[in-house]
């Protein structure tokens, strides 16, 4: 028995206008047994970058077959074209503006077709999405949705940089709860400190030196330092909004260094 088709939606849409919602309504029009589950729909507008860390984050849960369809950034112009990727199982439909790249490190060109061209209009992404959505779906070949895509788009991700007793990152991300998301991981920063303890600097802050498992090892108001569940280390303040209250935005740097 065929299993159902289980689409995943992440896009700069909002909520307030229809576009999510014509969205939603093109895939049940083109896939009526669909399962749709939002991710977001509040990535920031154009914000690739975010999008990317979202679904990057988000998509290993979802069990294999499933289909993820990235609208951030769908900017039209005259070599504007969406794409469809595989990876490790999974689909993943957007359009080809770095944001795959930003995701996946490598994709091999036969995981790569180009989506035919839509109709002209205000909003061809709901119709492209929909019937590469629907073909996916109902199970035909990936190699059928239309020709290999070739080179994308390429964006770099911002990697942190390591120097002598110290290691230099950059905020990539604010959540909701304005948390600063360090693009430091356990792994790089547990390897560079080879068992030595750190002060984290950033902006004109007094250094965290504090390096927790969970938000409530410090007094409420009080900052603190912890990896997050992705494996980031992360800039907090106990029940309280550390980007707002810190100063902190997007693309800031700070500096671990080691004692």
């Amino acid at each position: 028995m065929a299993t159902t088709p289980l689409f995943t939606l992440t896009t700069d849409f909002g909520t307030q206008d229809f576009y999510a919602g014509a969205l939603k309504g093109a895939l049940l029009r083109h896939c009526p047994e669909a399962r749709l589950v939002d991710i977001s729909h509040s990535i920031k507008a154009f914000d690739i970058v975010q999008a990317a860390f979202v679904v990057q984050h988000a998509y290993p849960e979802f069990p294999e077959g499933t289909i993820h369809l990235i609208g951030v950034n769908c900017v039209y112009d005259a070599q504007f074209r969406f794409v469809a990727a595989r990876h490790k199982g999974h689909f993943f439909i957007a359009p080809d503006n770095g944001v795959l790249t930003l995701l996946f490190e490598h994709l091999a060109d036969t995981d790569v077709r180009e989506l035919p061209l839509a109709e002209s209009g205000h909003f061809p992404v709901k119709n492209v999405f929909a019937a590469a959505a629907a073909h996916l779906g109902s199970g035909q070949a990936f190699e059928l949705l239309g020709k290999p895509a070739g080179p994308l788009l390429h964006r770099i991700s911002l990697q942190p940089v390591l120097l002598p007793g110290r290691i230099r990152g950059t905020v990539i991300h604010i959540d909701n709860f304005e948390n600063a998301v360090i693009n430091i991981r356990r792994d790089v920063l547990e390897k560079a400190a080879n068992n030595r303890t750190f002060s984290l600097y950033f902006k004109r802050n007094d250094p965290i030196t504090l390096l927790g498992n969970n938000y409530c090892e410090v007094p409420v108001g009080e900052p603190l330092c912890l990896f997050n569940s992705a494996g980031f280390l992360e800039i907090a303040i106990n029940m309280g909004r550390a980007a707002s209250l810190l100063g902190l935005k997007v693309e800031d740097v700070v500096e671990v260094v080691f004692d």
